[in-house]
């Protein structure tokens, strides 16, 4: 009895668990929790613009010499002289443009040993300056520009800063006055900036040839001295001669006054001897 009642309770835990576990393990498991959406645009809301790309700088005339090879002693002076950043400021703030003539390495040993040297800060920066022109110039404007060119040193009037450039066919001749120098290639060229070899370095008149000295003013007229008069002079005996005749012209009349007063005394007295 007990033993069955026993069975009997085992069975109905055994179906009771079973129901449950059957119930727990058929429900499907929970989808994970979705992100929160963004709150919708409305359709006529204005949309942002795109940043616009930031325009390129000028170009950069010590990196396009370093790239191109050999201007070494060039870019030097460009970088000491302060012309390099003059370039890039131009370029900045005018549409004019610039062109450059860049003697090369071969060019400079060209010169006259110690020329460099010998010359002040102010001179080298008016040296480089003389080979650069305030505008784009490309090789065909050579065959119609007037002539002389203005350079950056300042004033093309001769004994100065003159420079003329020439073009015959394809052939660029530049001459300074002293040097006579050509145009053997292009190192670049964007219509803003231009840069060209040239064979020689170029040498103004106002540095390379001296001066003549400035003529002393001449001295400013003096006044003839007065002469003095002394006592044989001329002049000192005509004035004694004439102060001779002016005494002895008083001392005439004071003579002539006195005869009429003694006429006259010897009158009166007569005619009271009479009476």
């Amino acid at each position: 009895m007990h033993t069955k009642m026993r069975n009997q309770a085992f069975f109905y835990f055994s179906l009771v668990f079973l129901c449950y576990c059957t119930t727990t393990l058929g429900q499907p498991a929970q989808a994970p929790a979705l992100p929160a959406l963004a709150p919708a645009q409305p359709a006529n809301a204005p949309t942002k613009p795109a940043d616009a790309p930031t325009p390129p700088g000028p170009p950069d005339v010590t990196k396009i010499l370093q790239k191109a090879g050999g201007f070494t002693i060039l870019i030097r002076l460009l970088k000491r002289s302060a012309v390099a950043d003059q370039i890039k400021g131009q370029l900045n703030d005018t549409k004019n443009g610039f062109t450059l003539f860049a003697p090369t390495d071969a060019a400079f040993s060209n010169l006259k040993s110690g020329t460099l040297n010998s010359l002040s800060d102010e001179q080298k920066i008016r040296l480089i300056q003389f080979h650069t022109l305030p505008t784009y110039y490309s090789l065909a404007n050579f065959q119609t520009v007037s002539n002389p060119l203005r350079t950056q040193a300042g004033d093309t009037n001769p004994g100065d800063y003159p420079l003329n450039v020439t073009s015959v066919g394809n052939q660029v001749n530049i001459s300074t006055g002293l040097v006579n120098a050509s145009v053997s290639g292009t190192v670049y060229s964007d219509n803003q900036l231009a840069v060209y070899q040239v064979d020689k370095v170029l040498l103004p008149l106002d540095i390379f040839v001296a001066k003549p000295p400035v003529p002393a003013p001449a001295p400013a007229p003096t006044k003839p001295k007065a002469k003095k008069k002394t006592a044989g002079s001329p002049e000192s005996s005509t004035s004694a001669t004439t102060t001779s005749t002016v005494v002895n012209s008083d001392a005439v009349k004071f003579t002539g006054q006195a005869v009429m007063v003694s006429v006259g005394v010897s009158v009166f007295v007569a005619a009271l001897s009479m009476l």
